[in-house]
């Protein structure tokens, strides 16, 4: 007989758990108290225990993961939070967490958490992993989105395989790369990060690889380059889609070779630097269309995390809004609110721009308000901006891919998601408007479809 554990301090999540997970042949039990549970833990043997990280009380849900694997390293313990942070889920999975779920949840994605957890129980009994001190970041966020981020992030931190990082331009790859940094093994190492779409080609490969005396007009004097520069560290190589067939093989020499050859030198140098690329084009179609090697695809590809959009996690945008105007206000030297209203306002839009235009436009209320409460028509008066659309949209001196895949956006919002609506807008049939929102890694609504149109 199979036995499962449930500790939450809310009784109602208890008993919907608990019938939930019934069934004959398993016994289920509820604890609301944390006492009750590490007790548990010394005199009883369950397969499962599901417990709320957040107990009201002096101990938490890590606290009763830990007791239950120093106990019995076959239990596996699956946390729930309403509360998630990459600190919490980087000690989880490091303490032995099975999953880690978010509040509030779908009760079939709990039962089949639950077999699944059962079924390991069953098998083999995992083995701990050193914990280690979590370390401060800058990612925000409690939805379950955010939360399925941090939980790559704590699997991939201690990894030596490549990491690709993929998402929509602004929406925080940096920081989810300085983040396996921090938390991994190599945190007290350098961190070197380079943007490769605002290097020049030609300066590309020096930059990464160093170059000798004399190798180029300026080059007066030997040079290391980024992978020597962060040896035993970490290489964050942004917008890897930019780079150039050529750059891309001896990027792939790096990773399947461990050396590098200094811009004009004749002999190789070992270096030993984990890689971290991000890009927001799609490297599948870019294979496919022959502007991305396949080879060092594959390589990068091993491991990719998905950071959502903005308009994909609205319900983290006022977590967002405190922290950027916390900043924003002491960078101003100021101290400004925002109303309900005016929070509410941000959370409807649809930030083509993610998160870094979110944050920029918290920066600009404060810098232009005229008290100390931002209410809701500030706002309304931002969106409809003091000049026209066209500078608005031109303001960061966007791409012209990017300024094309803002577009998209906003004409599949202006559509309501229909899209036989979007491809008549945009005067192409849907097959390209298919190829277009792939390119961009943009989600077309499979609701939203011949309806009205």
């Amino acid at each position: 007989m199979s036995a499962i554990l449930i500790v939450d301090d809310d009784e109602s999540i208890c008993t919907l758990l608990e019938q939930a997970l019934a069934k004959p042949g398993r016994r289920v039990q509820t604890t609301t108290d944390d006492e009750e549970a590490l007790a548990l833990a010394e005199d009883s043997h369950f397969d499962v225990v599901l417990s709320d990280v957040n107990l009201k009380s002096r101990r938490n849900g890590i606290d009763v993961l830990k007791a239950f694997r120093a106990r019995s390293p076959r239990t596996q313990v699956i946390l729930m939070t309403g509360y998630g942070t990459v600190e919490s889920a980087v000690e989880g999975v490091r303490a032995g967490a099975f999953d880690y779920l978010s509040k509030p949840f779908d009760v079939r994605d709990v039962i089949a958490t639950v077999e699944r957890a059962l079924t390991s129980a069953s098998e083999e009994a995992p083995k701990d992993a050193p914990l280690r001190a979590p370390m401060p970041v800058g990612l925000v966020g409690r939805t379950a989105s955010m939360l399925a981020v941090y939980k790559q992030i704590a699997m991939a931190a201690d990894a030596a395989t490549p990491i690709l990082i993929v998402g929509e331009t602004g929406t925080g790859k940096e920081l989810v790369a300085r983040a396996i940094h921090s938390f991994g093994k190599v945190s007290g190492r350098p961190f070197e990060a380079l943007n490769c779409a605002v290097v020049p080609e030609t300066l590309l490969a020096s930059e990464l690889f160093g170059h000798v005396k004399g190798s180029f007009t300026g080059a007066v004097a030997d040079k290391k380059g980024l992978f020597e520069v962060a040896n035993g560290g970490t290489v964050f190589l942004d917008e890897i889609g930019e780079t150039t067939p050529g750059l891309q093989v001896s990027l792939l020499r790096v990773l399947q070779e461990g050396e590098i050859r200094p811009v004009g030198g004749t002999r190789t140098v070992k270096v030993n630097a984990r890689v971290l690329a991000a890009t927001n084009r799609d490297l599948d179609l870019e294979v496919a269309e022959k502007r991305f090697r396949q080879d060092l695809f594959y390589r990068l590809s091993a491991f990719v995390i998905r950071v959502p959009p903005l308009r994909e996690r609205r319900e983290d945008i006022p977590l967002l809004v405190l922290a950027f105007l916390r900043n924003a206000c002491a960078r101003a030297g100021r101290h400004v609110e925002l109303t309900p209203a005016a929070v509410d306002l941000l959370s409807s839009h649809s930030w083509p721009g993610n998160v870094r235009e979110l944050e920029n436009t918290i920066e600009r209320l404060v810098l232009t308000t005229r008290s100390a409460r931002v209410r809701e028509e500030e706002v309304a008066e931002h969106f409809r901006g003091l000049v026209s659309p066209a500078a608005r949209a031109f303001a960061d001196l966007p791409s012209l891919e990017e300024l094309e895949r803002r577009y998209l956006i906003h004409v599949i919002d202006a559509a309501k998601g229909n899209r036989t609506r979007a491809a008549e807008i945009l005067k192409i049939d849907r097959r390209t408007l298919y190829r277009m929102a792939a390119r961009f890694g943009i989600e077309l609504n499979a609701d939203g479809d011949e309806s009205g149109g």
